[in-house]
């Protein structure tokens, strides 16, 4: 029976890596596992359970509801202007800045595909406006755009705080110095991939709306508005405890309202885009974590799971090289990191201890090399958007971007491991 399930995990992911839709591949390996173990019904019932699971439903739903309204009010836009017109202004740091930029901006923003397709129809003109390649400006965004690590309304931080019953900010505050250290060593590879393919100077702009840019007045106060969830959250959790602790519904709640006085839109406008965002959220993530719960409840049922972990023990390199290889592998063949990261995360991070790591440290291996998996895939959303944007061939990102977040995977798994 363990043979059936190793075949029929290898076939859900093979399946998942073609494209399939991630819910349904996941939804019926699962119910097929269970029956197998003869209990279908348990399965199900997971499923349903997964539905209502009260922490994982309100954060999630209300990040994304709050970037709907960050959308709708303009206040995305005003934080890119920002941003970019200062970059525009140091031409020596404009290609990793650019990186560096996208990374903040999509912690901010923390779906991928929204926060390039913000990001770059405002920074690819200005790359390529000071003569970088089209390609590398694209491939600048991209690198980018995995910033939404740090975000405490993420699903797998949230999981993964879940799991080690920690504070949501604390287990974000124990990655604190890795992502952004990945994020810099990508940012300096690019920029060199660029200089040695001379793609970092002497081309004709031709890409983007440039001119609508320059006209666009920054308004520093909405500027501000996407970060102030993370301000409310740093400055209330127990690490710093500035304010009362606060919550991540209540980040988001307090800086829709606060969102509202500063734009003054309309109520209506605001609330239905808040609402709007919920809804999208519930039936593409929460749903996605029901499905991958039913397919990890059919890996405990046929005593996969138990077998793997035992396996694991006997050889911690093998864990660690699960974690960190394992979900980068998956994401760049799938374009998307969510399905594997949350299978790993709820399969063998509980059980970290046993194999002689931390519930945080291994859980947070794979949510990062996932996401950097993700930059390197030419079928990701994020990945054709910027294509499109600026008019490249996705393969072409994916070839300038492969040392880049080659070296940052090293580095940051290279942390993680040592402790830092």
């Amino acid at each position: 029976m363990i043979f059936i399930g190793v075949v029929i995990v290898i076939i859900t992911f093979y399946f998942i890596a073609k494209g399939y839709e991630n819910k349904v591949v996941l939804f019926l390996a699962g119910v097929l596992m269970s029956s197998l173990a003869l209990n279908p019904m348990a399965s199900i019932d997971a499923f349903g359970k997964a539905l209502v699971n009260g922490l994982l439903v309100t954060t999630i739903c209300s990040v994304l509801g709050f970037s709907e309204v960050m959308k709708v009010t303009g206040c995305d836009q005003h934080l890119v202007q920002m941003l970019s017109r200062t970059l525009a202004k140091y031409r020596a740091i404009l290609i990793p800045g650019a990186v560096l930029a996208t990374f903040l901006i999509n912690i901010a923003l923390p779906s991928a595909s929204g926060c390039v397709a913000a990001v770059g129809s405002i920074l690819i003109p200005t790359l390529t406006g000071a003569g970088v390649s089209p390609v590398i400006a694209g491939s600048a965004v991209l690198a980018g755009s995995w910033g939404g690590v740090y975000n405490p309304g993420v699903v797998h931080n949230i999981v993964i705080a879940k799991l080690s019953e920690l504070d949501v900010m604390v287990v974000v505050m124990k990655m604190a110095q890795i992502p952004i250290t990945g994020a810099i060593v990508s940012a300096i590879v690019l920029t060199l991939v660029a200089r040695i393919r001379k793609e970092d100077r002497g081309f004709s702009a031709a890409v983007g709306n440039a001119p609508e840019a320059a006209a666009f007045k920054v308004n520093y106060l909405k500027a501000s508005m996407p970060v102030l969830p993370l301000v409310l959250l740093i400055l209330g959790s127990p690490l710093i405890a500035v304010l009362p602790p606060v919550s991540v519904l209540q980040a988001m709640v307090i800086s829709t309202i606060v969102a509202f006085f500063v734009t003054w839109t309309k109520p209506e406008v605001i609330s239905k885009e808040f609402f709007k965002g919920l809804g999208s959220s519930y039936g593409n993530v929460i749903g996605l974590i029901a499905c991958a719960t039913v397919f990890v409840e059919g890996m405990n049922l046929l005593g996969l799971t138990t077998s793997l972990i035992e396996m694991m023990k006997h050889s911690q390199y093998i864990a660690k090289l699960a974690a960190a290889v394992g979900p980068f592998l998956m994401a760049t063949l799938s374009g998307s990191s969510d399905s594997m990261v949350l299978a790993f995360n709820n399969t063998i991070t509980p059980h970290a201890e046993q194999l002689g790591m931390t519930i945080p440290q291994i859980g947070l291996m794979a949510f990062i090399s996932g996401n950097i998996g993700r930059v390197l895939s030419p079928v990701a959303a994020a990945t054709i958007i910027v294509a499109g944007m600026a008019n490249v061939s996705a393969i072409e990102m994916t070839k300038r971007n492969l040392p880049g977040m080659a070296a940052a995977l090293l580095v940051t798994m290279g942390m993680f491991l040592l402790g830092v």
